[in-house]
Parts: structure tokens; C-alpha cells; sequence
């Protein structure tokens, strides 16, 4: 068997073994991580040699750790990546190279057909109809979108949406709300097989999802970071968000929203959690907390995401594709049966 997985923000990490009576056999860790001493690489390979086939990442890392050299020192690597490469291999995950990815990027759409969309794209992958995809949205409206859990009197100032237009609309993925304004920010969403993320927990597979992006924003000069759970930051602030939805027919929706420009002023009106976590530093620790790109950047907005596509397209490749017929009728059915709909909307009220 043979397990890889590139460690977010560090190195690969490969994992090649047998099974013999439900145990690891002849198993040799390789990659281009740093390791110190060398003896602990053959720490490594021994600690796997036997271990039973039912145990989980963080468990095998933990016996890892147990057997490692005083004062042993990695870079690029972790005992935990190791482990995640070999549940990666005996589930049979499959890695970004293995599909034909397409790009969607379209015309402006409304708010609740965004929301449609993600959830029709991640139930054509799933069934096989359409190949793992990459959509960058364009919003039509101004919007507040919130988490499949969220309270919609608690995330959101009716009064203060309405007075500003502010469309308000639910996904389907969880956490927290997003203040979106046409042309201020930069949405995307990941649809694939859930194969691609095997052997991770969902912490892990925010990381492994996000890494290319890390990789563009580290190509406009930006040096940014993972923050558990869904965040994207630099040491100027908040990049983006991101979040998660994965569908039991075996599809997983990964979907970002990044911080172009903002309107902070707007956005602390029409988000209420916003007014509570920033009451007592203000308007000007909000613009701090979550810093756009264009201020870090200097780059008009579409030049971010073009740089970003190509930085996808030079890791994963990438075919340029368009959204079906069918897939648009289905959303559009979906808008009116579900997400343009109060019962939607306000399912938590």
C-alpha cells in the first residue's frame, strides 16, 4: 500500500507498507521533510512494523512519539502527518492529481442561487455527473450569509439589512456569518469526491483544502497561515474563512470566503455578533482584524483571483468548463423550493 500526504505549509510525507494479518509489514516512511538524527527515521519505520490496521492517525502518532530519539527534530514533517498517510493508504484516498478538475467562473449570480449551486455541484460530483470542480463565485447583491446552525436574529440586524439591501441567506455548511458587497470580496468553492480528504479528520482536511491557497497568497507576497479551525490569516490579520459540508453520498463542499475590501462600518451594522466580539475596541480594530487584500496586495481584484486560478491550474491542472443546463434548472428549483424561502432562512430563528 501507499499512502502520501503533503503536510500544509510543510513537506510530503510517503508511507509505503503491507498488511499481513490485519498489521502494517515492511513499512519505510519517505518524503522531502528534514529529519534529525537519522536514526530517527528508522524510529519511525519501526514504530509502524506491527501496528494493527484500526488505528487512527492521532493514535499512531502517538506511538510514534513514544519511540522517538531524545531531542529528535523535524521540519516539514510531524508524527501525526505520518500517521494521516497511512489511514490516506488504507482507505484508498486519492490525491488532487488523480482528477480532472474544471473551473467554473461566471456571470454575477443572486445570492440564494449561490447557495443552490453548492449544494446541486456537490450532489452531481458525488453521483459521478460532473468532475471535482473549482467555482469562483461573482455576486450579484450584497449579502449576509449565514451558517446552516446559526441563529438568524442573533447573526443579523433585519433593520440594518434592509436599510443597506442586504440580501440574507443561509448555505448549507456550518460556521459563522459572512458580509459579503459585490466586488469586495473573493468566493470559491471545492466540490470532489470525499476520497480526496480520507484518513483526515475534519481539522486536518480544512488544512490539506486550503494549502494551495497559501500557496497563491505566497506568490502576491503574503505570508499566510492556517489557523484552526477555518481561518486564513497573515500577521496583518484575517484573510479568510472557510467552510465545510459533506455529503453522505461521498462528496465533500469546501467552500472560502476572502476579504478583498470591507466596509467595516457597514458590516458592523448589519452583523450583530460583529458589534458584540468588537464592542469594546471599535471600528478601527475591525478593519485590523480582518485585513483585505487589496490593501496588502496593491493588486486590482480580478489579478488576485487570475493568479490564483494559475497557481491552481500549475498545482492540480484545471479545464475551463461552464455550469449545465440541468445544473442551473436544478438550482433554480432549489431557490424556490429551499433557499429563497423564510423557512430556510430562518430554520433557526
Amino acid at each position: 500500500m501507499h499512502g502520501e500526504y503533503k503536510v500544509p505549509g510543510g513537506k510530503l510525507v510517503v508511507v509505503d507498507f503491507g498488511v499481513d494479518d490485519g498489521r502494517l509489514r515492511n513499512a519505510r516512511v519517505s518524503g522531502d521533510f528534514f529529519l534529525e538524527p537519522d536514526e530517527a527515521l528508522d524510529a519511525i519505520d519501526d514504530t509502524l512494523n506491527g501496528l494493527p490496521v484500526h488505528l487512527e492517525a492521532r493514535d499512531i502518532a502517538a506511538r510514534i512519539d513514544a519511540r522517538l530519539p531524545t531531542g529528535a527534530m523535524m521540519f516539514g514533517l510531524s508524527t501525526e502527518a505520518v500517521g494521516i498517510a497511512v489511514r490516506r493508504a488504507l482507505t484508498d484516498a486519492t490525491d488532487w492529481r488523480d482528477y480532472d478538475w474544471r473551473l467554473i467562473h461566471e456571470d454575477p449570480q443572486d445570492p440564494a442561487l449561490h447557495m443552490a449551486l453548492d449544494e446541486v455541484l456537490t450532489e452531481e460530483v458525488a453521483a459521478g455527473r460532473r468532475p471535482p470542480t473549482l467555482r469562483v463565485w461573482e455576486w450579484a447583491a450584497p449579502a449576509v450569509v449565514i451558517g446552516s446552525f446559526q441563529s438568524l436574529r442573533n447573526e443579523v440586524d433585519a433593520d440594518a439589512a434592509r436599510r443597506h439591501g442586504v440580501t440574507v441567506v443561509r448555505r448549507i455548511s456550518g460556521g459563522g456569518a459572512m458580509f459579503i458587497e459585490p466586488g469586495n470580496t473573493i468566493t470559491y468553492s471545492l466540490y470532489a469526491p470525499d476520497a480526496l480528504v480520507q484518513g483526515m479528520t475534519f481539522a486536518d482536511s480544512y488544512a490539506f483544502l486550503d494549502d494551495w491557497v497559501l500557496g497563491a497568497l505566497g506568490e502576491l507576497g503574503i505570508r499566510a497561515w492556517y489557523q484552526p479551525l477555518n481561518d486564513i490569516t497573515s500577521d496583518q490579520g484575517k484573510i479568510a474563512g472557510a467552510a465545510q459540508k459533506r455529503l453522505s453520498s461521498g462528496a465533500v463542499l469546501h467552500h472560502v470566503t476572502m476579504s478583498y475590501d470591507i466596509d467595516a462600518d457597514k458590516m458592523l451594522q448589519v452583523l450583530r455578533i460583529g458589534r458584540e466580539k468588537l464592542s469594546d475596541k471599535g471600528i478601527a480594530s475591525a478593519k485590523k482584524r480582518v485585513d483585505p487584500l487589496r490593501r496588502q496586495t496593491g493588486l486590482p481584484r480580478s489579478q488576485i483571483i487570475d493568479r490564483m486560478i494559475t497557481h491552481f491550474r500549475g498545482r492540480y491542472g484545471l479545464t475551463e468548463d461552464r455550469l449545465t443546463d440541468d445544473e442551473l434548472q436544478a438550482a433554480a428549483k432549489r431557490v424556490a423550493a429551499k433557499f429563497g424561502t423564510a423557512e430556510w432562512t430562518a430554520r433557526v430563528p
